[in-house]
Protein backbone atom coordinates (compact mmCIF):
# COMPACT_ATOMS: atom_id res chain seq x y z
CA UNK A 1 0.00 0.00 0.00
CA UNK A 2 2.80 2.42 0.85
CA UNK A 3 4.67 1.63 -2.37
CA UNK A 4 1.51 2.34 -4.37
CA UNK A 5 1.01 5.65 -2.57
CA UNK A 6 4.57 6.77 -3.31
CA UNK A 7 4.39 5.60 -6.94
CA UNK A 8 1.20 7.60 -7.51
CA UNK A 9 3.46 10.68 -7.37
CA UNK A 10 5.96 9.36 -9.94
CA UNK A 11 8.62 8.46 -7.38
CA UNK A 12 10.46 5.21 -8.19
CA UNK A 13 10.11 2.65 -5.42
CA UNK A 14 11.34 -0.89 -4.78
CA UNK A 15 9.67 -3.41 -2.45
CA UNK A 16 12.00 -5.91 -0.80
CA UNK A 17 9.73 -8.78 0.27
CA UNK A 18 11.23 -11.51 2.44
CA UNK A 19 8.58 -14.09 1.51
CA UNK A 20 8.99 -15.81 -1.86
CA UNK A 21 5.22 -16.00 -2.24
CA UNK A 22 2.07 -14.81 -0.52
CA UNK A 23 1.14 -16.44 2.78
CA UNK A 24 -1.95 -18.64 2.90
CA UNK A 25 -2.52 -19.09 6.64
CA UNK A 26 -5.62 -17.37 8.12
CA UNK A 27 -5.32 -13.60 8.38
CA UNK A 28 -7.90 -10.81 8.51
CA UNK A 29 -11.22 -12.04 7.14
CA UNK A 30 -12.90 -8.70 6.61
CA UNK A 31 -12.36 -4.98 6.25
CA UNK A 32 -14.06 -2.58 8.61
CA UNK A 33 -14.49 1.10 9.41
CA UNK A 34 -12.12 3.65 7.94
CA UNK A 35 -10.21 0.98 6.01
CA UNK A 36 -13.21 0.59 3.68
CA UNK A 37 -13.11 4.33 2.93
CA UNK A 38 -9.35 4.24 2.35
CA UNK A 39 -9.59 1.47 -0.23
CA UNK A 40 -12.54 3.17 -1.93
CA UNK A 41 -10.59 6.41 -2.30
CA UNK A 42 -7.85 4.55 -4.15
CA UNK A 43 -10.17 2.41 -6.27
CA UNK A 44 -9.03 -0.85 -4.68
CA UNK A 45 -11.13 -4.00 -4.35
CA UNK A 46 -13.56 -2.73 -6.99
CA UNK A 47 -15.32 -5.58 -8.75
CA UNK A 48 -14.05 -8.29 -6.41
CA UNK A 49 -16.34 -10.67 -4.59
CA UNK A 50 -16.44 -8.66 -1.40
CA UNK A 51 -19.95 -8.47 0.01
CA UNK A 52 -21.25 -6.42 2.93
CA UNK A 53 -21.70 -8.53 6.01
CA UNK A 54 -25.34 -9.52 6.54
CA UNK A 55 -26.74 -9.26 10.06
CA UNK A 56 -25.00 -11.74 12.39
CA UNK A 57 -22.92 -13.21 9.55
CA UNK A 58 -20.26 -15.44 11.06
CA UNK A 59 -21.64 -14.84 14.54
CA UNK A 60 -24.31 -17.52 14.92
CA UNK A 61 -24.37 -17.39 18.68
CA UNK A 62 -27.12 -19.59 20.15
CA UNK A 63 -28.62 -19.86 23.58
CA UNK A 64 -27.89 -23.22 25.19
CA UNK A 65 -28.56 -24.82 28.53
CA UNK A 66 -25.49 -24.48 30.74
CA UNK A 67 -23.56 -22.31 28.26
CA UNK A 68 -22.71 -18.61 28.57
CA UNK A 69 -22.81 -16.82 25.24
CA UNK A 70 -20.00 -14.44 24.27
CA UNK A 71 -22.42 -11.61 23.51
CA UNK A 72 -24.46 -9.97 26.24
CA UNK A 73 -27.36 -9.47 23.84
CA UNK A 74 -28.43 -11.68 20.98
CA UNK A 75 -26.95 -10.26 17.74
CA UNK A 76 -30.40 -10.17 16.12
CA UNK A 77 -31.21 -7.34 18.51
CA UNK A 78 -28.80 -5.21 16.47
CA UNK A 79 -29.07 -5.93 12.71
CA UNK A 80 -25.62 -5.57 11.19
CA UNK A 81 -23.98 -5.40 14.63
CA UNK A 82 -20.31 -6.11 15.25
CA UNK A 83 -18.62 -7.04 18.47
CA UNK A 84 -16.46 -5.27 21.00
CA UNK A 85 -14.70 -7.74 23.29
CA UNK A 86 -17.07 -10.38 21.79
CA UNK A 87 -20.18 -8.37 22.82
CA UNK A 88 -22.27 -7.96 19.67
CA UNK A 89 -23.49 -4.46 20.35
CA UNK A 90 -21.54 -2.12 18.05
CA UNK A 91 -23.57 -0.62 15.21
CA UNK A 92 -21.20 0.58 12.46
CA UNK A 93 -22.09 3.33 10.00
CA UNK A 94 -21.62 1.01 7.03
CA UNK A 95 -21.55 -2.78 6.57
CA UNK A 96 -18.27 -4.61 6.87
CA UNK A 97 -16.61 -5.87 3.71
CA UNK A 98 -16.13 -9.64 3.88
CA UNK A 99 -12.91 -9.88 1.93
CA UNK A 100 -10.02 -12.11 3.08
CA UNK A 101 -6.71 -10.34 3.47
CA UNK A 102 -5.15 -12.49 0.75
CA UNK A 103 -7.58 -11.02 -1.80
CA UNK A 104 -6.60 -7.51 -0.75
CA UNK A 105 -2.90 -8.42 -1.05
CA UNK A 106 -3.53 -9.73 -4.57
CA UNK A 107 -5.27 -6.49 -5.56
CA UNK A 108 -2.43 -4.41 -4.10
CA UNK A 109 0.10 -6.49 -6.03
CA UNK A 110 -1.87 -5.84 -9.22
CA UNK A 111 -2.00 -2.10 -8.53
CA UNK A 112 1.71 -1.98 -7.70
CA UNK A 113 2.51 -3.61 -11.06
CA UNK A 114 0.30 -1.10 -12.87
CA UNK A 115 2.18 1.76 -11.21
CA UNK A 116 5.59 0.36 -12.12
CA UNK A 117 6.60 -0.65 -8.59
CA UNK A 118 9.46 -3.15 -8.58
CA UNK A 119 8.65 -6.00 -6.17
CA UNK A 120 11.55 -8.33 -5.33
CA UNK A 121 10.25 -11.47 -3.63
CA UNK A 122 12.62 -13.59 -1.58
CA UNK A 123 14.84 -10.59 -0.74
CA UNK A 124 15.62 -10.01 2.95
CA UNK A 125 17.11 -6.83 4.41
CA UNK A 126 20.03 -7.73 6.68
CA UNK A 127 21.42 -4.29 7.50
CA UNK A 128 21.56 -0.64 6.55
CA UNK A 129 23.42 2.59 7.20
CA UNK A 130 22.08 6.06 6.55
CA UNK A 131 23.64 9.45 5.91
CA UNK A 132 22.37 12.88 4.96
CA UNK A 133 21.69 11.88 1.37
CA UNK A 134 20.21 8.41 1.61
CA UNK A 135 20.36 4.87 2.92
CA UNK A 136 22.68 2.01 1.96
CA UNK A 137 20.84 -1.28 2.34
CA UNK A 138 22.32 -4.76 2.67
CA UNK A 139 20.09 -7.41 1.11
CA UNK A 140 20.21 -11.19 1.00
CA UNK A 141 18.61 -12.23 -2.29
CA UNK A 142 17.97 -15.60 -4.01
CA UNK A 143 21.24 -15.22 -5.90
CA UNK A 144 23.28 -14.06 -2.94
CA UNK A 145 23.90 -10.90 -0.91
CA UNK A 146 24.07 -7.47 -2.51
CA UNK A 147 23.87 -3.78 -1.63
CA UNK A 148 21.58 -1.09 -2.92
CA UNK A 149 21.13 2.60 -2.22
CA UNK A 150 17.88 4.50 -1.80
CA UNK A 151 16.84 7.95 -0.72
CA UNK A 152 14.58 6.57 2.00
CA UNK A 153 13.86 3.27 3.71
CA UNK A 154 10.42 2.32 5.07
CA UNK A 155 10.20 -0.65 7.41
CA UNK A 156 6.87 -2.37 6.74
CA UNK A 157 8.23 -5.66 8.03
CA UNK A 158 5.88 -6.57 10.85
CA UNK A 159 5.87 -6.73 14.62
CA UNK A 160 9.37 -8.20 14.85
CA UNK A 161 10.67 -5.60 12.39
CA UNK A 162 14.32 -5.95 11.41
CA UNK A 163 14.35 -2.31 10.33
CA UNK A 164 13.11 -1.10 13.72
CA UNK A 165 15.64 -3.21 15.59
CA UNK A 166 18.57 -2.15 13.40
CA UNK A 167 17.52 1.50 13.80
CA UNK A 168 17.56 1.05 17.58
CA UNK A 169 14.06 2.47 17.99
CA UNK A 170 12.59 1.46 21.38
CA UNK A 171 9.44 -0.69 21.30
CA UNK A 172 7.87 -0.45 24.77
CA UNK A 173 4.55 -1.98 25.74
CA UNK A 174 2.92 -4.91 27.51
CA UNK A 175 3.48 -8.65 27.08
CA UNK A 176 0.67 -10.95 26.06
CA UNK A 177 -1.45 -12.74 28.63
CA UNK A 178 -3.23 -15.10 26.22
CA UNK A 179 -2.57 -17.90 23.76
CA UNK A 180 -4.99 -18.30 20.88
CA UNK A 181 -5.44 -20.32 17.70
CA UNK A 182 -7.36 -19.48 14.55
CA UNK A 183 -7.94 -22.55 12.42
CA UNK A 184 -9.86 -24.06 9.55
CA UNK A 185 -10.05 -27.70 10.59
CA UNK A 186 -12.17 -30.85 10.64
CA UNK A 187 -13.31 -32.77 13.72
CA UNK A 188 -14.65 -36.28 14.22
CA UNK A 189 -17.98 -35.07 15.63
CA UNK A 190 -19.37 -31.82 14.13
CA UNK A 191 -21.98 -31.77 16.93
CA UNK A 192 -19.37 -31.81 19.71
CA UNK A 193 -20.39 -28.25 20.58
CA UNK A 194 -23.02 -25.75 19.56
CA UNK A 195 -21.85 -23.29 16.90
CA UNK A 196 -21.35 -19.72 18.07
CA UNK A 197 -19.18 -17.53 20.27
CA UNK A 198 -18.89 -18.67 23.89
CA UNK A 199 -17.13 -17.28 26.93
CA UNK A 200 -15.99 -20.14 29.13
CA UNK A 201 -14.63 -20.41 32.64
CA UNK A 202 -11.17 -20.79 31.10
CA UNK A 203 -11.32 -18.63 27.98
CA UNK A 204 -13.16 -18.20 24.69
CA UNK A 205 -14.35 -20.70 22.07
CA UNK A 206 -15.62 -19.79 18.62
CA UNK A 207 -17.04 -22.54 16.41
CA UNK A 208 -18.50 -21.75 13.00
CA UNK A 209 -19.84 -24.30 10.55
CA UNK A 210 -19.46 -24.64 6.77
CA UNK A 211 -16.46 -24.84 6.39
CA UNK A 212 -15.57 -25.36 10.06
CA UNK A 213 -13.65 -22.44 11.54
CA UNK A 214 -12.38 -22.24 15.10
CA UNK A 215 -10.94 -19.56 17.36
CA UNK A 216 -9.69 -20.48 20.80
CA UNK A 217 -8.37 -18.10 23.44
CA UNK A 218 -6.98 -19.06 26.83
CA UNK A 219 -5.64 -16.76 29.54
CA UNK A 220 -2.54 -18.87 30.14
CA UNK A 221 0.15 -16.41 29.12
CA UNK A 222 1.82 -16.06 25.72
CA UNK A 223 3.05 -19.04 23.69
CA UNK A 224 6.48 -20.30 24.72
CA UNK A 225 7.63 -20.20 21.10
CA UNK A 226 5.39 -18.51 18.55
CA UNK A 227 7.63 -19.69 15.71
CA UNK A 228 7.36 -23.38 16.56
CA UNK A 229 5.30 -25.48 14.15
CA UNK A 230 1.69 -25.91 15.31
CA UNK A 231 0.80 -29.55 15.68
CA UNK A 232 -2.66 -31.03 15.33
CA UNK A 233 -2.39 -32.34 18.89
CA UNK A 234 -1.53 -28.90 20.29
CA UNK A 235 -4.66 -27.33 18.79
CA UNK A 236 -6.76 -30.36 19.74
CA UNK A 237 -5.81 -30.03 23.42
CA UNK A 238 -6.86 -26.37 23.44
CA UNK A 239 -10.17 -27.29 21.81
CA UNK A 240 -10.75 -30.05 24.35
CA UNK A 241 -9.96 -27.82 27.34
CA UNK A 242 -12.40 -25.14 26.21
CA UNK A 243 -15.20 -27.43 25.02
CA UNK A 244 -14.97 -29.91 27.90
CA UNK A 245 -15.19 -32.79 25.43
CA UNK A 246 -12.91 -35.45 23.95
CA UNK A 247 -13.29 -34.08 20.43
CA UNK A 248 -10.65 -35.24 17.97
CA UNK A 249 -9.22 -32.97 15.31
CA UNK A 250 -8.95 -35.14 12.21
CA UNK A 251 -7.42 -32.61 9.81
CA UNK A 252 -6.07 -29.05 9.95
CA UNK A 253 -6.26 -27.07 6.71
CA UNK A 254 -4.94 -23.70 7.92
CA UNK A 255 -3.94 -22.52 11.36
CA UNK A 256 -2.05 -19.74 13.08
CA UNK A 257 -1.13 -18.98 16.66
CA UNK A 258 -1.51 -15.54 18.27
CA UNK A 259 -1.31 -13.61 21.51
CA UNK A 260 -2.19 -10.09 22.68
CA UNK A 261 1.09 -8.26 23.27
CA UNK A 262 0.62 -4.51 22.82
CA UNK A 263 3.69 -2.48 21.82
CA UNK A 264 4.44 0.76 20.02
CA UNK A 265 7.60 2.27 18.58
CA UNK A 266 8.81 5.37 20.40
CA UNK A 267 8.94 7.22 17.06
CA UNK A 268 7.84 6.36 13.54
CA UNK A 269 10.77 8.18 11.94
CA UNK A 270 14.50 8.21 12.55
CA UNK A 271 16.32 10.25 9.93
CA UNK A 272 15.66 8.63 6.57
CA UNK A 273 14.01 5.56 8.05
CA UNK A 274 10.25 5.25 8.60
CA UNK A 275 8.18 2.55 10.31
CA UNK A 276 4.75 1.71 8.93
CA UNK A 277 2.07 -0.75 10.06
CA UNK A 278 2.93 -3.53 12.50
CA UNK A 279 6.58 -2.49 12.48
CA UNK A 280 5.39 0.62 14.33
CA UNK A 281 2.79 -1.02 16.57
CA UNK A 282 1.49 -4.47 17.48
CA UNK A 283 -1.83 -5.16 19.14
CA UNK A 284 -4.32 -7.94 19.72
CA UNK A 285 -6.35 -8.94 16.70
CA UNK A 286 -9.87 -8.40 18.04
CA UNK A 287 -11.94 -6.08 15.79
CA UNK A 288 -9.16 -6.16 13.19
CA UNK A 289 -7.21 -3.02 14.20
CA UNK A 290 -3.89 -4.03 12.62
CA UNK A 291 -5.09 -3.92 9.02
CA UNK A 292 -6.98 -0.68 9.58
CA UNK A 293 -4.05 1.01 11.30
CA UNK A 294 -1.54 -0.15 8.69
CA UNK A 295 -3.59 1.19 5.78
CA UNK A 296 -4.04 4.49 7.63
CA UNK A 297 -0.29 4.70 8.27
CA UNK A 298 0.48 4.07 4.60
CA UNK A 299 -1.99 6.68 3.41
CA UNK A 300 -0.58 9.26 5.83
CA UNK A 301 3.09 8.58 5.12
CA UNK A 302 2.92 7.94 1.38
CA UNK A 303 2.14 11.37 -0.05
CA UNK A 304 4.42 13.06 2.48
CA UNK A 305 7.35 10.78 1.61
CA UNK A 306 6.78 11.38 -2.10
CA UNK A 307 6.64 15.17 -1.64
CA UNK A 308 9.93 15.16 0.27
CA UNK A 309 11.60 12.71 -2.12
CA UNK A 310 10.71 14.96 -5.06
CA UNK A 311 12.11 18.01 -3.28
CA UNK A 312 8.78 19.80 -3.11
CA UNK A 313 8.58 19.85 0.68
CA UNK A 314 11.21 19.99 3.45
CA UNK A 315 11.99 16.89 5.51
CA UNK A 316 10.11 18.38 8.45
CA UNK A 317 6.88 17.37 6.73
CA UNK A 318 7.72 13.75 7.61
CA UNK A 319 7.76 14.65 11.32
CA UNK A 320 3.99 15.09 11.06
CA UNK A 321 3.72 11.39 10.25
CA UNK A 322 4.77 10.54 13.82
CA UNK A 323 2.90 13.44 15.43
CA UNK A 324 -0.34 12.46 13.67
CA UNK A 325 -0.24 8.68 13.63
CA UNK A 326 1.51 7.89 16.95
CA UNK A 327 -1.45 9.10 19.08
CA UNK A 328 -3.83 7.08 16.90
CA UNK A 329 -1.78 3.94 17.47
CA UNK A 330 -1.52 4.61 21.21
CA UNK A 331 -5.27 4.97 21.55
CA UNK A 332 -5.85 1.78 19.60
CA UNK A 333 -3.57 -0.10 21.96
CA UNK A 334 -5.60 1.20 24.91
CA UNK A 335 -8.83 0.03 23.27
CA UNK A 336 -7.36 -3.40 22.60
CA UNK A 337 -6.11 -3.78 26.18
CA UNK A 338 -9.62 -2.93 27.38
CA UNK A 339 -11.06 -5.49 24.98
CA UNK A 340 -8.82 -8.25 26.30
CA UNK A 341 -9.64 -7.30 29.90
CA UNK A 342 -13.36 -7.57 29.12
CA UNK A 343 -12.93 -11.10 27.75
CA UNK A 344 -11.38 -12.49 30.93
CA UNK A 345 -13.45 -15.18 32.64
CA UNK A 346 -15.00 -14.56 36.04
CA UNK A 347 -18.03 -13.00 37.76
CA UNK A 348 -16.46 -9.57 38.15
CA UNK A 349 -15.89 -9.24 34.41
CA UNK A 350 -19.37 -10.69 33.80
CA UNK A 351 -20.83 -7.83 35.82
CA UNK A 352 -18.75 -5.26 33.94
CA UNK A 353 -19.87 -6.66 30.59
CA UNK A 354 -23.54 -6.46 31.60
CA UNK A 355 -23.06 -2.87 32.70
CA UNK A 356 -21.29 -1.90 29.48
CA UNK A 357 -23.99 -3.58 27.40
CA UNK A 358 -26.67 -1.48 29.09
CA UNK A 359 -24.65 1.68 28.46
CA UNK A 360 -24.22 0.78 24.79
CA UNK A 361 -27.99 0.66 24.35
CA UNK A 362 -27.79 4.46 24.26
CA UNK A 363 -27.18 5.68 20.71
CA UNK A 364 -24.65 8.37 21.61
CA UNK A 365 -22.50 6.02 23.69
CA UNK A 366 -22.68 3.31 21.04
CA UNK A 367 -21.79 5.76 18.29
CA UNK A 368 -18.77 7.05 20.21
CA UNK A 369 -17.36 3.60 20.95
CA UNK A 370 -18.02 2.39 17.40
CA UNK A 371 -16.21 5.44 16.00
CA UNK A 372 -13.28 4.76 18.33
CA UNK A 373 -13.05 1.10 17.30
CA UNK A 374 -13.44 1.91 13.58
CA UNK A 375 -10.93 4.85 13.51
CA UNK A 376 -13.71 7.27 12.58
CA UNK A 377 -12.84 9.61 15.45
CA UNK A 378 -9.40 10.70 14.22
CA UNK A 379 -8.58 14.39 14.10
CA UNK A 380 -5.21 15.95 13.26
CA UNK A 381 -3.71 19.31 14.23
CA UNK A 382 -3.42 21.31 11.00
CA UNK A 383 -0.94 23.75 12.51
CA UNK A 384 -3.03 26.93 12.27
CA UNK A 385 -5.17 27.89 15.29
CA UNK A 386 -7.16 30.32 13.12
CA UNK A 387 -8.76 27.43 11.23
CA UNK A 388 -12.15 26.86 12.81
CA UNK A 389 -14.24 25.01 10.24
CA UNK A 390 -16.10 21.97 11.62
CA UNK A 391 -14.21 19.61 9.30
CA UNK A 392 -10.71 21.03 9.68
CA UNK A 393 -8.39 18.24 10.78
CA UNK A 394 -11.05 15.58 10.23
CA UNK A 395 -11.69 13.06 7.48
CA UNK A 396 -13.84 14.56 4.76
CA UNK A 397 -17.07 12.64 4.10
CA UNK A 398 -17.67 11.21 0.64
CA UNK A 399 -19.46 14.26 -0.78
CA UNK A 400 -21.50 14.01 -3.97
CA UNK A 401 -20.36 16.76 -6.28
CA UNK A 402 -22.27 18.05 -9.31
CA UNK A 403 -20.15 19.65 -12.01
CA UNK A 404 -20.12 20.32 -15.73
CA UNK A 405 -19.67 16.62 -16.51
CA UNK A 406 -22.29 15.23 -14.15
CA UNK A 407 -22.24 13.97 -10.57
CA UNK A 408 -19.16 12.38 -9.05
CA UNK A 409 -18.23 11.20 -5.58
CA UNK A 410 -15.29 12.74 -3.74
CA UNK A 411 -13.82 9.22 -3.40
CA UNK A 412 -13.56 8.97 -7.18
CA UNK A 413 -11.73 12.30 -7.42
CA UNK A 414 -9.18 11.19 -4.81
CA UNK A 415 -8.01 8.12 -6.71
CA UNK A 416 -5.14 10.05 -8.26
CA UNK A 417 -3.66 10.64 -4.81
CA UNK A 418 -3.43 14.39 -5.46
CA UNK A 419 -4.65 17.10 -3.07
CA UNK A 420 -7.97 18.76 -3.90
CA UNK A 421 -9.22 22.30 -3.46
CA UNK A 422 -13.00 22.03 -3.67
CA UNK A 423 -14.60 25.31 -4.71
CA UNK A 424 -18.23 24.77 -3.73
CA UNK A 425 -19.14 28.46 -3.72
CA UNK A 426 -17.94 29.44 -7.22
CA UNK A 427 -15.22 31.77 -5.93
CA UNK A 428 -12.77 32.73 -8.71
CA UNK A 429 -10.46 34.42 -6.17
CA UNK A 430 -9.77 31.08 -4.46
CA UNK A 431 -9.04 29.38 -7.75
CA UNK A 432 -6.64 32.15 -8.74
CA UNK A 433 -4.88 31.98 -5.38
CA UNK A 434 -4.28 28.25 -5.81
CA UNK A 435 -2.90 28.74 -9.33
CA UNK A 436 0.80 28.61 -8.35
CA UNK A 437 0.19 25.11 -6.91
CA UNK A 438 -1.55 23.80 -10.04
CA UNK A 439 1.31 21.33 -10.67
CA UNK A 440 0.43 19.45 -7.48
CA UNK A 441 -3.10 20.50 -6.34
CA UNK A 442 -6.27 19.90 -8.35
CA UNK A 443 -8.94 22.61 -8.17
CA UNK A 444 -12.51 21.37 -8.63
CA UNK A 445 -15.50 23.69 -8.94
CA UNK A 446 -18.79 21.94 -8.20
CA UNK A 447 -22.12 22.20 -6.47
CA UNK A 448 -22.86 20.09 -3.43
CA UNK A 449 -26.29 19.81 -1.82
CA UNK A 450 -24.74 18.86 1.52
CA UNK A 451 -21.74 21.22 1.30
CA UNK A 452 -20.20 21.60 4.78
CA UNK A 453 -18.41 24.81 3.66
CA UNK A 454 -17.97 27.02 0.59
CA UNK A 455 -14.47 25.65 0.03
CA UNK A 456 -12.32 22.78 1.32
CA UNK A 457 -8.65 21.91 0.92
CA UNK A 458 -8.36 18.13 1.18
CA UNK A 459 -5.06 16.30 1.61
CA UNK A 460 -4.34 13.11 -0.34
CA UNK A 461 -5.19 11.05 2.76
CA UNK A 462 -8.71 12.53 2.85
CA UNK A 463 -8.22 14.92 5.79
CA UNK A 464 -9.32 18.55 5.54
CA UNK A 465 -6.36 20.95 5.83
CA UNK A 466 -8.35 24.18 5.37
CA UNK A 467 -11.92 25.35 4.90
CA UNK A 468 -13.97 28.48 4.81
CA UNK A 469 -14.78 30.69 6.66
CA UNK A 470 -11.00 31.03 7.05
CA UNK A 471 -9.53 33.61 4.66
CA UNK A 472 -7.14 33.62 1.74
CA UNK A 473 -4.03 34.14 3.87
CA UNK A 474 -4.69 30.96 5.82
CA UNK A 475 -5.28 29.07 2.55
CA UNK A 476 -1.87 30.18 1.27
CA UNK A 477 -0.35 29.02 4.56
CA UNK A 478 -2.07 25.62 4.34
CA UNK A 479 -0.99 25.09 0.72
CA UNK A 480 2.60 25.93 1.62
CA UNK A 481 2.65 23.91 4.85
CA UNK A 482 1.35 20.69 3.32
CA UNK A 483 2.37 20.87 -0.34
CA UNK A 484 5.46 23.08 -0.40
CA UNK A 485 6.17 26.58 -1.65
CA UNK A 486 4.51 27.67 -4.91
CA UNK A 487 6.18 26.73 -8.18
Amino acid sequence: MLACEVALHDVPVVVLERLPEMETHPKAEGITGRAIDILDRRGLLIGVDGTPAPPTAGHRARIAQGERRADSLHPKAFPGARHFATMFVLRPESPDLLVPQQLLEQDLARRAAELGVEVRRGHTVTGFTQDGDGVRIDVDGPEGPYRMRAGWLAGCDGGRSTIRKLAGIPFPGTDGITTGYRAFAEVDDPDFHLPGWFRKDNGLLVYEEGPPRFITLEFIGPPANRDAPITREEFQEALRRLSGTDVTVTKVHKINRFTDNERQAATYRQGRVLLVGDAAHVQSQWSGPGLRLGLGDALNAGWKLAAVARGRCPEELLDTYTSERHPVGAQTLEVQRASIALMRPGPHVDALRRLLTRLLLHDDTNRRLTALVDDLHISYDMGDPSLTGPLVGRYCPDLRLKGAHGTVRLAELQRTGRPLLLDLGADPALRALAGPWSDRVDVVTAACADAPADALLIRPDGFVAWSTPAGEESLTGALTRWFGPPA
